[in-house]
């Protein structure tokens, strides 16, 4: 087990959003978190980032979690695609809670951002402008950051908003096989495409409730099933 919620209602200034949460994500999971605005998947992504508390109930997490190396991917902003920086120089930035260091970076970060370039299949920009990229090859490289703070754990935060179809596609696919190497994906996400193929396991938050468990019994739930008629699939797809 890696992370586990009992009974946690999540909110602001003790107002719940949601309330009796209960789910565990084990090492190497793939979970897609889904439902409507407003029914708090930013906030719980806050609260696994330690940036806010529950109002009630209790987190726990494996001893060998580390907080500070969860490669975090949040949802892009405009501020973020204009970044006047290398994609090396990005890519580096997201050691910095890993590697303190005063002032430059070491060979082996060095190394490893290549690495993780390499892994993207975008070792080929890495001195390139990170502004003039197109918006599937700025999110390579915002993962190819979050890569440089984990070796364990990537939370996604609508990581396909405002791509292309064929950029959704590449992103997907890279991490699923992101996840075969033994990567656990933790992902908000209002796309079908994951939760039909990739996701291991599903929590669903509604203002009625919630739903957690595997991809397979999610489907024939009440949150499934009006998860797939929504998205335009009938109950018979999946």
């Amino acid at each position: 087990m890696l992370i586990k919620g009992d009974n946690i209602s999540l909110g602001y200034e003790g107002l719940p959003i949601i309330e009796n949460l209960s789910f565990s994500i084990e090492d190497g999971d793939y979970l897609s978190i889904v439902g409507d605005n407003g029914t708090g998947k930013s906030t719980l992504v806050k609260t696994l980032l330690g940036l806010s508390n529950p109002i009630s109930g209790t987190i726990e997490y494996a001893k060998s979690f580390n907080r500070r190396c969860v490669g975090y991917l949040p949802q892009q902003s405009a501020i973020q695609r204009d970044f006047p920086s290398s994609v090396m120089e990005v890519v580096l930035s997201g050691g910095l809670n890993r590697h303190k260091r005063l002032f430059g970076y070491s060979k082996r970060e060095r190394e490893e951002a290549l690495n993780n370039l390499v892994l993207l299949g975008i070792e080929n920009l890495k001195d390139k402008s990170y502004q003039r990229l197109s918006g599937g090859q700025q999110q390579r490289v915002l993962l190819s950051r979050a890569l440089m703070a984990t070796e364990k754990i990537l939370l996604l935060d609508e990581p396909a908003r405002g791509l292309d179809v064929r950029s959704i596609s590449e992103l997907y696919d890279t991490l699923s096989k992101l996840n075969e190497r033994g990567i656990t994906i933790l992902m908000v996400t209002h796309d079908i495409h994951p939760v039909l193929k990739d996701s291991k396991h599903i929590l669903h938050l509604s203002k009625d409730g919630y739903f957690f468990g595997d991809r397979d019994k999610y489907f024939s739930s009440f949150y499934g099933i009006q998860f797939l008629k929504e998205a335009g699939h009938g109950e018979c797809n999946s």
